[in-house]
């Protein structure tokens, strides 16, 4: 399914295709992880198989803290992911071989490239070079830096450790390679409350740049910062129109519904979305508003192939536009659920 346009699939052909990929994986996870296959008797279908999307058993998110979750030998890890999380917080921990790894590098290519195209471009990271440390047991954060810089060239950071923006590095960036396309990759907040702030009254000229951001929008929703508040608020300041936000979860690292020109997310063709009611947990219709299920076809050093998350969202069209398949809305997080996403766990830990 990598082959195929990651966006080209109609909905019906899509959930045709992924069916028995995700029936296969359950059977690989339930046959090579015994705490997945107990978990799936008690909260799933057991061994039955799946029929349609909605079959596939799904486990929630929150497991991936409590459960060790490994379907290869220990001998075949090659990473171990962690959740970004504020202090206090449990981490989920994600254990990836080397083929699972490389499948998931290939699929954020596909998704990415569709709005970068196939050059690497230089690139501006709004953070600092201290996410990357420890590269066997990588946080979200790092993952997710570290993941876009396959995207760039001459990858400048342009924060330092206390997150002070370096103004001279970022002008010595902008005389090099502003004339010609350029990458900006950071997580949300970050992007504005150590970006956007800081140069808002600068005049600098960001029209040949495309950002690319993520992870989470509780912190800057509370100050009344929502995504199109967001978007207007970097093109007046800085020309700035490429703007491209995404939602993924380090259980289902390369899996990104990346943003369309309409402020929807668009699960690629190797993935998609289901919500399911609150109360009962039942299939919800299309655009009635619940919990957000994950699918994807990509993990099989970790049973994260069906994942219930602690996310709120509709899906609001199906196959209507440029990108066939479901078209999603956020709508915030699961009432008392944990932060989650980079952004926000990042600002809960530097707000007093």
């Amino acid at each position: 399914m990598l082959d195929a346009p990651p966006f080209g699939l109609a909905q019906a052909d899509k959930a045709a295709r992924l069916v028995p990929v995700l029936d296969a994986l359950t059977r690989h996870h339930r046959a090579s992880c015994p705490a997945y296959r107990r978990l799936t008797d008690v909260l799933g279908r057991g061994d039955r198989p799946a029929t349609t999307l909605a079959e596939v058993p799904w486990l929630p998110v929150g497991l991936w803290k409590s459960h060790r979750l490994v379907s290869v030998p220990d001998d075949q890890i090659t990473t171990t992911l962690t959740s970004s999380g504020t202090t206090g917080q449990v981490p989920s921990r994600v254990y990836l071989d080397h083929d699972t790894a490389r499948r998931q590098a290939r699929a954020l290519a596909r998704v990415l490239t569709h709005v970068l195209g196939p050059r690497r471009v230089p690139m501006i990271i709004v953070d600092h070079g201290g996410v990357l440390r420890d590269r066997a047991a990588f946080s979200a954060r790092g993952a997710g830096v570290l993941g876009m810089m396959t995207f760039g060239a001459q990858p400048r950071f342009v924060l330092d450790a206390d997150h002070a923006l370096d103004r001279a590095g970022l002008a010595d960036f902008l005389a090099r390679h502003g004339d010609a396309p350029f990458l900006i990759f950071g997580f949300t907040y970050m992007i504005w409350a150590y970006f956007y702030e800081q140069v808002r009254d600068l005049g600098l000229d960001l029209r040949n740049a495309t950002l690319i951001h993520s992870g989470g929008w509780k912190v800057l929703a509370e100050r009344a910062v929502d995504n199109a508040t967001f978007r207007s608020a970097l093109t007046a300041a800085t020309g700035l129109t490429r703007i491209y936000n995404f939602y993924g979860m380090v259980e289902q690292i390369g899996s990104v519904f990346l943003e369309g020109d309409d402020g929807l997310l668009y699960p690629p063709t190797f993935a998609d979305v289901l919500i399911r009611d609150p109360l009962t947990l039942a299939p919800a219709p299309i655009g009635t508003p619940g919990v957000i299920q994950t699918v994807s076809a990509l993990p099989t050093s970790y049973p994260g192939h069906s994942v219930l998350t602690e996310d709120l969202g509709v899906i609001e069209r199906v196959d209507d536009g440029d990108r066939r398949g479901h078209a999603l809305r956020m709508l915030g997080r699961v009432p008392r659920a944990e932060l989650r996403g980079c952004s926000d766990t990042h600002a809960a830990a530097v707000t007093p």
